[in-house]
């Protein structure tokens, strides 16, 4: 099964949040619609900024973890790398 690891932002450069889920869309609709408590709700993380599928769980995983560790600066530039105006690319997953 394939995992995704995505980055969310409240806006561009704004606070970031890492994560990973089987299901992208459904996992950002969550964060989105504010289902999920805790920090993306809290602080209003909700513009999906990057994305990486992997083949497998495990693998998404392991990225999560290794971008969690980053620093700030290689996170925004990851984002700018792929995404410079940092548009919100849930709606580019929505058809």
């Amino acid at each position: 099964m394939a995992g995704y690891v995505y980055i969310l932002a409240s806006k561009p450069r704004g606070t970031l949040y890492i994560g990973v889920t089987s299901n992208l869309v459904v996992r950002v609709a969550q964060h989105r619609s504010g289902e999920i408590e805790g920090f993306t709700k809290t602080y209003a993380v909700t513009m999906l900024v990057h994305m990486e599928e992997h083949a497998t769980m495990p693998l998404a995983i392991q990225r999560e973890k290794t971008l969690k560790h980053w620093l700030r600066k290689w996170k925004i530039e990851l984002i700018e790398k792929n995404n410079p105006k940092w548009l919100d690319l849930y709606l580019t997953l929505q058809g």
